[in-house]
Parts: C-alpha cells; structure tokens; sequence
C-alpha cells in the first residue's frame, strides 16, 4: 500500500519500510561470507539513517543504560517492603509436581507485560528483530537487563539472604523485584525513543565476522 506525497508520487508506507528490513534479517541469515553479511548491516544501517517516522529499530548502549535507570527507578520502592517476602512464599505456596503454580504464573505475566509494552501498545513503534528466528531479541534484551537489576539490587541492599532462604525462596523473591524492574526497563528504554549509537547487535556481529575472516586467512 502506498499513499501519495507532495509530488504526487507514491511514498512507502511505515509497514513497507518494515518489510524491508524483514527481508534484510533473512537475508543476512542466508549468505553464508562474512563479507556479505557485513554489507547486509551496511545496508541497514544505510536505511536506519533515512528520515521517515518515529520507529525504533536499533538498541544501543544508550538503550542498556536507559533500561537499567528505569529498572533500579520502579523496583527501589519495594526492596524496602517485608511485602515482597510475603507475595515470595505466596508464589511458592501451590505446587503441580515439581512446578510451582503462581511463581510460574508471574514469571509469564512478567513475559507478557513486557512483550506487550514493546510490540502491542501505542507507546512507540518498535521492529521485532529476532534471534534465531523465533525470539524478539529487545523482549530478551530488556527481560534480561531487568532480571540482572531485581538480583543485583537484592542482593546489594541484603534483602536476597534474609531470614536464611532456600535458592527456589530466593529466586522467587527476585521475581516479585522483577515485574516492577521489567515494567521501568521497557518504558525506559522506549520512551525516549529510538537513541543515536551503533546497532550493539551490529557490532557484536561484525566482531564475530572479523574472528572468522582471520581464522580463514590463517
């Protein structure tokens, strides 16, 4: 579909522009030479650069940064509250064989909450990247920022060893930190919208590229 611009031409439309990096992904996954794959990312980096609509495609160190800021901001309030021990056990209090109903529960709504904010809401216009062609690699990029952030601030602030908790007991304290943590991660790193900085997927592929070229010229 397209519609028409001030010349009186046709201009792609913001669903065309994502066809096209679609098929610049599968692309990429198909060439087998890491000269090949590395004009592929020139390409898109190329169109990254073209003016056209608010969407964000990249994640960038700026991007981890403003995830990790978000996250310490939503889950601060809770780390001093006796409650997250209370929702922990409640968690940890209904079991189907090995499985712990309401722990899993939250650990999907976590899932849920987070890919929704990123690809089903009208906050931002977010590209689904995947990884290995199945994963959003932003909804695996902010889960894992966020995780990081509910544990690290748990076990700084000495609310993860309190009253000698099992792993299972501590790791599902970390979960209850984790929903506040993912919500501030996503929404900070979407609503500023898309930041400046070099594709951190881009790059680290182009270092994989450089290791194989050298291990091919040796």
């Amino acid at each position: 579909m397209h519609r028409p611009d001030e010349r009186g031409g046709d201009q792609p439309t913001e669903y065309e522009i994502r066809d096209v990096f679609k098929q610049l992904d599968n692309l990429e996954a198909t060439v087998s030479s890491p000269h090949e794959r590395r004009e592929v990312r020139r390409t898109r980096r190329m169109l990254e650069g073209v003016p056209g609509e608010e969407y964000i495609r990249k994640y960038t160190t700026r991007d981890v940064t403003e995830g990790v800021i978000g996250g310490i901001i939503f889950s601060l309030p809770l780390l001093v509250e006796d409650g997250v021990f209370e929702i922990a056990e409640w968690f940890l209090s209904v079991f189907v064989g090995p499985i712990p109903v309401f722990l899993t529960i939250n650990i999907l709504f976590i899932i849920v909450l987070t890919a929704g904010l990123l690809y089903a809401t009208d906050l931002r216009a977010v590209q689904m990247r995947l990884l290995f062609g199945y994963i959003p690699k932003r909804l695996v990029t902010s889960l894992t920022i966020s995780f990081v952030v509910a544990a690290g601030m748990m076990f700084m602030w000495g609310r993860l060893h309190e009253e000698d908790p099992t792993m299972v007991e501590q790791f599902s304290r970390i979960t209850v930190i984790w929903a506040a943590a993912a919500l501030g991660a996503t929404l900070g790193d979407i609503l500023p919208g898309e930041s400046q900085g070099q594709d951190l997927a881009t790059v680290i592929a182009d270092i994989g590229d450089d290791a194989s070229e050298s291990r091919d010229t040796e």
